[in-house]
């Protein structure tokens, strides 16, 4: 079956979703675009090859398709969503799924009663070193991993879109925004954090109303130690985006624009007082076969509106993800620790 698609919200994000789907087109065609900014949504309907019609009220659209692709502002996804599962569609929406657990909870809700397919678009989960990445950790073909780190430096100013920059309805700063992307991998990849720490700021990110600059350390059941450092202020960057697992046996090493998984470090046994000979390993080389990880993410999408499986990013998996975070914000706010043994993993 080809499906008709609905595309809501036609900002930078937007674009790129576009660019995706001629990758697709035996499994899905744009059937409308939708923003309250009709040069925006003509402008993704440009860059299509049937040139869709284009709407500035999704209300008007959802009539035109059965599967629905929403980009919108945080504050506005709830309200979307639900609107569309009722109206008898399947939605992939974009991530985080919504500022506040109520809000996920009600969108969770309209999926369950309109038998709809719900997911978070969490897409870096489809990113073909990030699987192998997670497999190598979970089946410790390398040993235990006892610390996985996650480094993302970026600039983000976006005066046209001043949401971005503000606490209320962006849902708080740039972990929340940026950030539920990578405590996600970190959760999918380790399992149940127990406890942890973050501190933010806004210092040379003053355009933030919350931090644009975070910093997160959780402590698994596993003992392990998982790390992210996040920046909406970066200048200049050397590390990008980039995924470190110290695994026993060496170290896992993604970088995103090198598009290599190398493992470093001495395989042998250690012998004390004798220096390390470490080597490096290219355990996967995309490097002329980008990965298509968006792809990826909506064929998953489609696959389970087919079979009406469970989407890999479920929303019951990306509100765990929030709720870490939450709890991150309110122990920040209160100067403790983060408890997360109450919150429910369904990874």
């Amino acid at each position: 079956m080809k499906h008709k698609l609905i595309l809501i919200g036609c900002g930078g994000m937007a674009k790129t979703h576009a660019a995706r789907m001629e990758t697709l087109e035996d499994r899905v065609e744009v059937a409308a675009t939708v923003d309250i900014d009709l040069k925006k949504a003509q402008a993704v309907s440009d860059l299509l090859p049937n040139h869709p019609p284009v709407f500035t009220d999704y209300h008007d659209a959802l009539e035109l398709g059965d599967v629905v692709l929403q980009v919108l502002p945080h504050h506005l996804h709830a309200s979307c969503t639900i609107d569309c599962l009722d109206a008898g569609k399947h939605v992939l929406a974009e991530k985080p799924l919504a500022n506040s657990k109520e809000e996920c909870l009600a969108m969770m809700e309209a999926a369950k009663r309109n038998k709809k397919v719900l997911m978070t678009a969490y897409c870096m989960r489809f990113h073909p070193i990030l699987r192998e990445m997670r497999r190598l950790i979970r089946e410790k073909v390398y040993g235990e991993c006892f610390q996985l780190s996650i480094w993302t430096e970026q600039l983000t100013i976006r005066e046209d879109a001043a949401w971005l920059h503000d606490r209320k309805l962006l849902g708080g700063g740039q972990l929340f925004s940026h950030g539920c992307h990578y405590i996600d991998l970190m959760l999918w990849m380790l399992g149940k954090p127990v406890k942890g720490t973050h501190c933010g700021s806004n210092k040379c990110t003053p355009w933030m109303d919350r931090e644009g600059t975070s910093n997160v350390c959780l402590e698994f059941a596993s003992g392990a130690m998982g790390y992210h450092f996040g920046t909406w202020g970066a200048r200049g960057t050397r590390m990008g985006y980039s995924f470190q697992a110290h695994c026993e046996k060496g170290l896992l090493d993604f970088k995103l624009s090198e598009n290599k998984l190398i493992l470093r470090g001495k395989i042998a046994e250690h012998v004390p007082g004798v220096p390390e000979d470490c080597k490096e390993y290219v355990l996967m080389d995309m490097t002329n076969a980008p990965a298509k990880h968006t792809v990826e993410e909506m064929r998953h999408f489609l696959d389970c509106v087919d079979t009406r499986a469970t989407p890999e990013t479920s929303p019951e998996q990306s509100l765990a993800g929030l709720e870490v975070i939450w709890e991150l914000y309110k122990a920040e706010d209160e100067n403790r620790l983060a408890d997360f043994r109450n919150i429910s993993m369904p990874f």
